[in-house]
């Protein structure tokens, strides 16, 4: 039968998990320095996680060995970390047509990205005044200005470059699978992504 106890564990884990993600991502909000610190552990435990359980639970359920568990488990992981980056990237660099939705949606929540983090690192003492002030009294029309800045300080190619080492590592975990379907799909969805990552690129 289906075996519910294990699976609900898993997921109420997840779930505690990405809960506690959220928690630490709202206690960083436009706050710069703490979500430069935090940003890559926050990924990990929401989007990523959830990649993980959906890999984790599939591998479950199907009655994959421990080493192939773990394997995919690492996909997700990887994955749901560089599936998020792109998102971000797609936020900011992005069309509202790939967006799905109005540019500069994060930042209207408070919510710090990567791009905007690396900016704000590499700004001298004026423009992280600038930038701080732009998204801390956010309008629609301060998108103009903080894309200035992300072009100055150059972050569109090391963020996209954040994505695509995470792909390879979701690459190299499917190295111990067996030839298989699922296999091949996995890889094919680390490879589509990597195009729209390239598209991406391309656009600007």
């Amino acid at each position: 039968g289906f075996p519910t106890p294990e699976v609900c564990r898993a997921v109420a884990a997840a779930t505690n998990t990405v809960c506690t993600g959220e928690i630490l991502q709202t206690r960083s909000r436009q706050n710069f320095a703490a979500s430069r610190r935090e940003y890559f552990r926050v990924i990990e435990m929401k989007t990523a996680e959830l990649f993980t359980l959906s890999c984790d639970l599939a591998a479950f359920l199907s009655g994959a060995p421990a080493r192939q568990r773990g394997a995919l488990r690492e996909f997700g992981a990887a994955f749901g970390t560089a599936y998020q980056v792109y998102d971000d990237c797609v936020d900011l660099f992005g069309s509202e047509m790939l967006a799905g939705k109005s540019l500069g949606t994060d930042l209207a929540k408070g919510k710090l990205t990567w791009p905007v983090l690396l900016a704000w690192e590499r700004a001298d003492a004026a423009d992280r005044v600038l930038l701080e002030k732009l998204i801390e009294n956010w309008e629609p029309g301060n998108l103009s200005g903080v894309n200035e800045l992300l072009v100055r300080y150059e972050t569109l190619e090391p963020s996209l470059a954040v994505i695509g080492r995470y792909l390879e590592s979701a690459r190299r975990a499917l190295r111990p699978l067996p030839e298989s379907a699922g296999r091949a799909g996995l890889a094919g969805l680390a490879d589509f992504l990597a195009q729209q990552t390239d598209a991406l690129a391309v656009s600007m």
